[in-house]
């Protein structure tokens, strides 16, 4: 606007004295228009709380007149009880200590007795000399910011409580999952004459059903069946094979108890079952333990189909692993190769059976694999180390992998124990 200000671009034309009149007339109606009907309520105190001046949206709120109200009561009488304690105790002083004090929390009282949530901010004002005068305060509706508070209140209460079933579901889920892995091993290992066996399954998630299997089982007088593998995939299809994989086995083993045979018998009921678009297949070693409880040792003969190889602890120290090069995995192929191995336990020898989430953990900065390596370096530490030993050891190994272990790790030692020292006969007094 060229030559006008804000206030003269909105007078008339025709300008003179009485139209000056006018117009401060209009802008002062406004701004008492603004002050009685505004979106929030107004009112001023004096210095003891009495109220000298309320618009009337405030008055419309408490439902009471200006004659009921001004000169007549005090700011804390417009107050519930909770709302009047709060102000004596927390808002009042620190307005006398800051001089002003911005969107406290407050309850006023209507006529009618509802509670009306406010959120209110009040000045002092002094006068030239600094001396206080009366208080300014300003009263914003809260009611629907407090039914929004309360709407997410309620959607909070209902979120915890859907966590809190969802929690239970999954507790309950797991103790399913833990009674069901349980089920797929056996209860306890039988005693064999002469020898010690002892096992251990590491779950690397209580959420996921593994595919990580062992057993060790009598076959006649003389002899006993062994085998330990690992079914591919997770979840209930994977718990499905190794149940199929776990009674095939017994059962092949009865029939004929040649390891590779039993392989074979495995890899036909897998391939036949699974062929299609959902192959199935595992890895596994199969053995027969064949103690001599004379020579005080044991022959051990078994066969592998695509698993990590078995590792052979001498009782001096020396740990190395068992070959068994070439052997296919259990179920791919019609006519696969299994690989057979023999060897001899003595006194104080441990042969042991893992699956591959113990070489696979991913340890250190780099996050590097275990490697079968450094298994045999640590089991060659453990200096003279029976089967019991030997699990124990290997336990707190993998619990130690933490978040680098995140497949299932089924454990089967089968040793021969030293004999007890023997014990000199006391010396006789002569």
């Amino acid at each position: 606007m060229t030559g006008r200000s804000a206030r003269n671009s909105e007078r008339p034309e025709d300008e003179g004295p009485a139209t000056d009149a006018v117009f401060s007339a209009m802008l002062e109606d406004t701004a008492e228009e603004l002050y009685e009907s505004a979106p929030c309520g107004y009112l001023s105190t004096l210095m003891d709380g009495t109220v000298a001046r309320i618009n009337g949206t405030l008055l419309g709120w408490l439902g009471l007149t200006r004659e009921e109200v001004v000169g007549r009561k005090r700011f804390t009488e417009l107050l519930t009880i909770g709302g009047k304690l709060y102000h004596e105790t927390h808002f009042a002083p620190l307005l006398r200590m800051q001089g002003k004090i911005s969107e406290i929390a407050l309850e006023l009282k209507a006529a009618d007795g509802e509670r009306l949530p406010v959120l209110v901010t009040s000045r002092v004002k002094t006068s030239g000399d600094g001396e206080p005068m009366l208080i300014r305060t300003t009263v914003f509706d809260a009611r629907q910011r407090r039914a929004y508070e309360g709407e997410l209140l309620r959607e909070r209460q209902v979120a915890e409580e859907a966590r809190r079933q969802a929690d239970g579901d999954r507790e309950r889920l797991r103790e399913a999952l833990a009674v069901l892995q349980q089920s797929l091993l056996p209860a306890a290992l039988p005693a064999v004459p002469g020898m010690e066996a002892a096992s251990s399954y590491h779950t690397a998630s209580v959420d996921r059903l593994g595919g990580d299997f062992y057993d060790l089982f009598p076959l006649d007088g003389k002899r006993w069946a062994f085998f330990l593998g690992d079914v591919c995939g997770k979840g209930p299809q994977a718990a499905a094979v190794t149940s199929l994989t776990r009674y095939t086995l017994r059962a092949a083993a009865l029939h004929d108890c040649d390891p590779v045979a039993a392989l074979t018998t495995l890899n036909t009921v897998l391939h036949e079952r699974f062929t299609g678009v959902d192959p199935r297949y595992c890895t596994a070693i199969f053995g027969v333990l064949e103690p001599d409880t004379t020579a005080g040792t044991v022959a051990v003969h078994l066969a592998s189909g695509g698993h990590p190889a078995a590792l052979v602890v001498r009782a001096d120290g020396r740990a190395d692993y068992l070959p068994t090069p070439g052997g296919f995995l259990v179920g791919i192929l019609p006519d696969p190769h299994f690989t057979s191995a023999e060897t001899t336990l003595g006194p104080g020898d441990c042969l042991l059976l893992y699956t591959d989430g113990l070489t696979e953990a991913r340890v250190g900065a780099n996050r590097e694999l275990y490697g079968e390596d450094a298994l045999r370096t640590f089991v060659a530490g453990l200096t003279r180390a029976g089967a019991p030993e030997l699990i124990t050891a290997l336990t707190g190994l993998l619990e130690g992998f933490g978040a680098g272990l995140d497949d299932d790790t089924a454990l089967l030692a089968l040793g021969v124990p030293n004999p007890p020292p023997s014990s000199s006969p006391p010396a006789t007094t002569p």
